[in-house]
Order: structure tokens, then C-alpha cells, then sequence
């Protein structure tokens, strides 16, 4: 079959593209930035690359026709805009408007749970797309999921920062609010069984782990999971605003993701029961086996995908990589260093582990105390880390930095900040001729930006030097 996949450098989307082609199915992927797409796709011939924003009808024309099962997986839990649910429903209707003059035979779409009367705004949007999706041109596949576990999932990701940073916790009520967590395998499963099923054309489906638990329930066994002793009290009087910022300067995420998901976190989401186990043999693992799994793939080093890649978690980004990579060169300051590289190698592995459990080599303590200033004026911080540890690709979160362009051959890495500044910069590590050359840019906004740089210039000098000299040292 040859299968589109929208939403392909997304969390679910990097991981079903692998078991679509391990099966034999010509892929599509659908990016909004090709500079974000997995490099391993250009040497695979069952996989093609496709540029285009539902947004912007005129660029789908570059998407096949002779599509025959499609994956809907476009969200945006933590767009931006407060006009999210509107984009969200733009992106559905324009799909459904390209894919009706196809061949396409098959939609499936990944929602959420949505059996409650009031719902949160987000899972009200899911509701939304599925109502405008449905089309007389294709069938409509629909599951809908609550809690997913997985190594680099944003639930997994918060519930592990709650857990392992604080033995005693004083939270919202909202942890009292029960849900059905589900393996992230299992909704793979789910989703890749489903192709070409004509008996799930029009249909639509909950699908859950085996367990009702409340959060609090799944804060215990995580904790319990890691041999960790923990004690919860839930409170009354914490308001949603206060819930979201407990979240955000507790855990890695960001204050707009941690408001999306304290609105969602106090709808209860129980799914309804049906024959889709069954029909797929599909048989849910429990919360705490999923948990467990996700440890294994950590330890293994081996994380497909994580939220923390994807531009939700963002400070500054929107989508576009391209608009960034070309490091500008004039109303700017710039710190420029370079030494003689004398393993050319063990350099490079130096830079591409950079940051993360790893570090900054030098000054660790100054880039700790700059990422809680950031926490603490709204930006992203530190606690976000990175995917894995010494490999990086474009798209991917480092700290309170954005890769922008990661590639080895030519010995380049070029960063982008994303923490809260009066102004934009860019760190840049290039091997040429010898010379490890590192530059850091900041085209600064106004007279704040100004004042910015000179303030932290006696900084600059101290932390950028002793990087430069731990990258090249043998």
C-alpha cells in the first residue's frame, strides 16, 4: 500500500513510520520542514519526503493521489496562538478538501478520549477535526486514546519529574481525576492494524490500558516502579493558574503545554468499551508493564521519539528551521573563538553530546543558574534536556537551545536559543582547517538587547573560553 503519514516528525509519527515500511508499504511523510525529517529517510527507498502545511492549501499539491490509507496525525496542544482550535479545524477541512479529488480509500485518525459532556478545549478541538474528517470519498477510522505511556511522552516526561525531584508533594485536586493510561505500543498496534480494514471504514473507536486509575494512583505506582517512597497531599484551594505553574517550574514542561494540560487533566477520561481488541488482537499491557518498558528503552539509549522534539515544547520557534540556519552578519554582537583541534574525532563526539546529563563542559553551575533565570521570567530553563545523548539532528530540543542544523560530514552544528531574551542568538561549533571555530551571535532587540549583551558579556568570556578549551583538550 502506499501510505501517507502527516504529522511525521511528530511523537507517534517517528515511531509508525518504521513499522509501516518494515511491512513493505511505500511511505509518505508529510513535514512542514524537510529540515526536521529523520536523515535516515533519504536512504530508504519505501520512504518519500513531501513539504507541505495544511494551513496553506496551495503547498499539498505535492502530495501524491494515489494515496491509499492516510494517518491524521496533526495536533496542537500548545499552539501558540489562543486561536488554536480554529488552526486545528482549518488543517482538518483542507485535508478533507485535497484527499475528496483522490484515490484515497482510508483516513485514521488518532484523537482522544471525549465521553464527558464538558470537556477541555483541546479535547473539544479533537471532537471538532473528527466531525469535519468525516467524508462520503473515504472511510474514517477513528481512535481515541487518553493517557499515553511512553519513553519520551509528555506524560511519561512530567509524571517523571513530579516523582523523582519531589518525595512529598502538596497538589492540585485534579490528581484525583480518573483516566485509562495506555502503553504507547499498543496504540501503535492499534493504529498500524487498522490499514486497509474495511470493516473499520466509518467507525470509531476508545482504546485504553486495562486499568482506571486516577493520577495521583499513577504518581504512586511510577514511584513505586522506581523504588522511590512518596507521599501526596491534594488540596482544594490551588486554582488552575496556580496548578499550571506548580507544573511548569517543577517539570520540564512549558507554561502554555502545562495550562493546556491542567485544563484537560480535570475532565475524566474513561473510555467506553467495544469490540476493537478483538477485531485487532490487540491485548493492553498495564500502567505499570508500560512504565517499566519505557525505563528499558531509556536505558537502552534507544528513544524513537519525544515530545520534547516537537515544537510544543518550544520557547520561540514556530515550525519553519529554514528561516534560522542562515546565522546573520550585520547589527550584531558576536563572541568568536577558535583553537586548534587536536583529535578531530573525539571533538566532535564532545559537541554532538553536548548539553543534557552531559553538560556544558565548563561553568556547568552559570548555565544552571541561566536556565532557573529563565524559569523564572517565563522561558523553557534547562530541565528540558535532550533525546538522546550523543546524537543530534535538526528540529531537536538541546536544553534552552534549538538545533537547527546538525551534521557530522561537515563538521557543523549551529544552535538557536529559545530562553527568553531581548533579542535572538545563535551558538555555532564548526571544525575547518584544523580550527574548532565557535561563535555566538545575538541580534539584539532595541536598547534592552543592547544593555543584555553587556551585561552578561564578562560571562560570555568566562564560560565561552573554557568551553572551547574542554571540547579541544584530549
Amino acid at each position: 500500500m502506499k501510505i501517507l503519514v502527516t504529522g511525521a516528525t511528530g511523537y507517534i509519527g517517528k515511531r509508525l513510520i518504521p513499522i509501516l515500511t518494515n511491512e513493505g508499504h511505500q511511505v509518505v511523510c508529510a513535514v512542514r520542514d524537510t529540515l526536521r525529517a529523520d536523515k535516515t529517510y533519504l536512504d530508504d527507498e519505501n520512504i518519500s519526503i513531501v513539504e507541505s502545511d495544511f494551513l496553506k492549501p496551495e503547498t499539498l499539491k505535492c502530495i501524491p493521489k494515489d494515496i491509499d490509507v492516510a494517518y491524521y496525525l496533526i495536533h496542537s496542544m500548545s499552539n501558540s496562538s489562543n486561536n488554536f482550535e480554529h488552526l486545528e479545524a482549518a488543517c482538518a477541512a483542507n485535508f478533507k478538501a485535497y484527499f475528496s479529488t483522490t484515490s484515497l480509500k482510508q483516513v485514521i485518525y488518532s484523537s482522544g478520549i471525549t465521553n464527558e459532556e464538558q470537556l477541555s478545549k483541546h479535547l473539544q478541538s479533537r471532537k471538532n477535526v473528527e466531525e469535519i474528517l468525516a467524508s462520503d470519498s473515504y472511510g474514517l477510522t477513528v481512535f481515541k486514546a487518553g493517557i499515553i505511556v511512553g519513553s519520551g511522552s509528555s506524560s511519561f516526561e512530567i509524571i517523571r519529574d513530579l516523582v523523582e525531584k519531589l518525595p512529598i508533594m502538596v497538589a492540585p485536586k485534579w490528581l484525583n481525576t480518573k483516566t485509562q493510561p495506555l502503553a504507547v505500543r499498543d496504540v501503535l498496534t492499534f493504529l498500524s492494524r487498522a490499514k486497509g480494514r474495511k470493516d473499520l471504514y466509518n467507525t470509531s473507536f476508545d482504546i485504553f490500558g486495562p486499568e482506571i486509575l486516577t493520577y495521583k494512583q499513577m504518581l504512586l505506582e511510577f514511584a513505586e516502579t522506581r523504588e522511590l517512597k512518596r507521599y501526596i497531599l491534594t488540596v482544594p484551594v490551588m486554582t488552575p493558574k496556580l496548578s499550571s505553574y506548580w507544573l511548569y517550574f517543577v517539570t520540564s514542561t512549558s507554561y502554555k503545554l502545562a495550562t493546556t494540560l491542567v485544563d484537560s487533566m480535570g475532565v475524566q477520561i474513561v473510555g467506553k468499551p467495544s469490540n476493537i481488541n478483538q477485531l485487532l488482537d490487540v491485548h493492553p499491557i498495564t500502567y505499570k508493564e508500560a512504565v517499566q518498558l519505557a525505563f528499558e528503552k531509556i536505558e537502552q539509549n534507544s528513544i524513537v521519539s519525544s515530545w520534547k522534539d516537537s515544537m510544543v515544547s518550544s520557547g520561540r520557534l514556530k515550525n519553519n528551521l529554514h528561516k534560522y540556519i542562515n546565522v546573520p552578519k550585520y547589527g550584531c554582537f558576536k563572541d568568536y573563538k577558535e583553537r586548534k583541534v587536536q583529535n578531530e574525532q573525539a571533538t566532535i563526539n564532545k559537541i554532538w553530546s553536548i548539553g543534557g546529563t552531559t553538560g556544558w563542559y565548563y561553568g556547568n553551575f552559570l548555565w544552571k543558574i541561566r536556565g532557573y533565570l529563565d524559569k523564572l521570567v517565563g522561558g523553557i530553563g534547562l530541565r528540558r534536556g535532550r533525546t538522546h545523548v550523543s546524537e543530534l539532528d535538526a528540529g531537536d530540543a538541546l536544553d534552552f537551545w534549538r538545533v537547527i542544523f546538525s551534521d557530522k560530514k561537515e563538521k557543523k552544528l549551529l544552535l538557536y536559543a529559545e530562553m527568553k531574551l531581548p533579542g535572538e542568538a545563535w551558538l555555532e561549533f564548526k571544525i575547518d582547517n584544523g580550527l574548532l571555530k565557535q561563535t555566538a551571535t545575538f541580534r539584539p532587540r532595541g536598547l534592552a538587547g543592547r544593555l543584555y549583551w553587556y551585561s552578561v558579556y564578562p560571562f560570555h568570556g568566562l564560560i565561552f573560553n573554557g568551553l572551547i578549551n574542554k571540547l579541544v583538550a584530549n
